[in-house]
């Protein structure tokens, strides 16, 4: 399919995993997008600036204020003359530069006030972090028009594909049974919950099919991320929770499903590569030719399915419940995940614990509305401190 079109893209969280596959779709298709605007935490200097050279942007933000002076420096060594912005509102100034779309691949509670800015200025977004809807999911969806908001998460993405290849009774709650969401298992699936009590993080970063950042890639092996994503899939398609399902799909070539009152399943299927769902984010609703390999059906195959195992993972059913809840328990549930994922990296957790005391903080959880940024950012705040009270730090 070719396309007239050429879109200028804003990337948060350039130098993350979803930035550089982000970087390498646009890359590889220059008649499509250009790119305006890159953010980045700030850690990894030298590449931020190559990235900035190499795609000729315009501005540059870094939410760590303490590597302003070596981004500018780095960047006059690569022949670079953006500006640069410094801050999380450096970040947010970025999300709302002018540009067709803004992808926000930034990890974690730091991509909320991103995505409000980037909606709030009227640019289609391509979210990737999950996280900014699930805290602040009334504010985004508040804000977002239709067509405005785009998800990047494969399952996500899947979901939306299967909708749309399904015509006008796609677009019909009524017609729509359940979504099924699927998950990889991580890298302890089939093991008990005593099998899980001596993880190492190590063991924990080691995901079987996708190559993500740490962060995610511990939330893969709690199943956290897929909690995350259940929470997600009610917000994006505004579907109760009794109607989101997952299940355990080891092979992860099945990125969702849509099975309709009808009884017919509609499946999203390809080999494991974020490059085709952020690709289609930023053509969105266009498909960018060749951005991604497909199922070889010369190749003899198996693709197996089991149901979640409740009592191992948690962490789905407790995201039911604050998902459920609603208000500000979703931050509440995100916050704390942060705060004991890095406490298990620094071995002051056991792996059990990540979800046993996310679990404790969402209890001791006052559940408020989640009407305004500073209500949400309230909430997060408290639930990390608590969080760090429990975990010892």
């Amino acid at each position: 399919m070719d396309s007239d079109i050429t879109r200028s893209v804003v990337l948060l969280g350039a130098t993350g995993s979803i930035g550089t596959q982000a970087l390498d779709v646009i890359a590889r298709n220059p008649e499509r997008f250009t790119v305006t605007g890159l953010a980045a935490g700030g850690g990894r200097v030298d590449l931020l600036a190559r990235q900035a050279a190499r795609f000729e942007v315009e501005v540059v933000a870094v939410a760590d204020t303490a590597a302003v002076g070596a981004v500018r420096e780095a960047l006059a060594a690569h022949g670079s003359r953006a500006r640069v912005l410094a801050g999380p509102e450096g970040v947010a100034e970025v999300a709302a530069w002018p540009c067709d779309v803004v992808l926000n691949g930034i990890t974690g509670a730091l991509g909320l006030t991103s995505t409000l800015a980037a909606l709030e200025a009227g640019r289609m977004l391509a979210l990737a972090n999950k996280e900014s809807l699930i805290m602040g999911g009334a504010l985004v969806k508040r804000l977002a028009k239709p067509g405005m908001l785009v998800p990047v998460d494969s399952e996500h993405s899947a979901l939306a594909q299967c909708l749309w290849a399904a015509g006008p009774s796609g677009e019909d709650a009524r017609a729509v049974r359940r979504l099924i969401v699927t998950a990889s298992g991580g890298p302890f699936r089939g093991r008990t919950r005593a099998d899980l009590a001596d993880v190492t993080p190590e063991q924990a970063l080691a995901h079987p099919t996708w190559s993500m950042g740490p962060v995610i890639t511990i939330n893969s092996a709690t199943l956290v991320n897929k909690g995350l994503e259940v929470i997600e899939a009610n917000l994006l398609f505004d579907l109760g929770f009794d109607r989101i399902h997952v299940v355990v799909h080891p092979q992860s070539m099945i990125h969702s499903m849509v099975e309709f009152v009808d009884g017919a399943v509609i499946a999203q299927a390809s080999p494991p590569d974020m490059c085709l769902p952020i690709g289609l984010a930023l053509g969105w609703p266009e498909r960018v030719p060749g951005v991604a390999r497909a199922v070889d059906w010369s190749v003899a195959q198996s693709w197996t399915f089991e149901p979640l195992d409740d009592e191992a993972f948690p962490s789905v059913a407790l995201a039911r419940h604050v998902g459920t809840q609603g208000g500000t328990a979703p931050a509440v549930y995100n916050a704390a995940n942060e705060v004991c994922v890095d406490a298990f990296v620094a071995g002051r957790l056991p792996f059990l614990g990540i979800v046993d005391t996310i679990a404790e903080v969402v209890s001791q959880h006052t559940g408020t509305a989640a009407d305004t940024v500073a209500e949400v950012l309230d909430a997060d705040a408290w639930a990390r401190a608590r969080a760090r009270e429990l975990t010892g730090h």
